[in-house]
């Protein structure tokens, strides 16, 4: 089977260039996320590794679409190897079979993978200095605090049987947000 993997790194981006080139690939099942690719703990990419077996083919149309993380990318290349996958990226036209890696694809899987991580890093400190610089300006005002209320809603819902889930979607706060609060909230106590 040959699967396809695409990843954009929010909701508002668009896949059509990578379905496009992996359809044109000869794809048969193609797998997506829209997130970042910061960690490999992304919804697409976990049914990825689970659906692959022995003898498939992986195509992602460039590295960085897989991970922004040479150690991430090098794992999951070694994982996917050793169930027996061929991966192929379109972009840097290289393809690593199980067992038969040349040194050549080593090198520029190292050397792409290196550049994505790069690029990443450049893209978070392009981000810190122009927080820095609008905070300077009085323009950047961060994000609004949580209420207190919300959190206990969100508190009071789970306490009457609603998962941590539903009850931040019904209330309008995101998981990770709902759990940093009740951290903070409790260590005050």
């Amino acid at each position: 089977m040959i699967y396809g993997y695409a990843r954009v790194s929010s909701t508002d981006q668009n896949l059509d260039r990578q379905t496009t080139a992996l359809s044109s690939a000869g794809v048969q099942s193609l797998i997506t996320d829209k997130m970042s690719g910061k960690d490999l703990n992304r919804p697409g990419f976990e049914s990825l590794k689970s659906s692959l077996k022995d003898g498939d083919t992986l195509i992602v149309v460039s590295m960085d679409r897989l991970s922004r993380s040479l150690q991430d990318l090098l794992g999951t290349v070694t994982f996917f190897g050793e169930k027996g996958v061929t991966i192929k990226f379109l972009k840097e036209n290289i393809e690593i079979t199980p067992g038969n890696v040349s040194p050549i694809s080593k090198l520029l899987l190292g050397i792409m993978g290196a550049v994505a991580e790069f690029e990443r890093n450049l893209i978070r400190e392009r981000q810190r200095e122009g927080i820095e610089l609008a905070k300077k300006r009085g323009v950047y005002v961060g994000r609004k605090p949580i209420p207190k209320e919300s959190i206990d809603a969100v508190t009071d819902l789970i306490g009457e049987g609603m998962s941590v889930i539903d009850a931040c979607k019904k209330v309008g706060i995101g998981r990770t947000t709902y759990y940093h609060y009740s951290k903070i909230m409790s260590s005050a106590s």
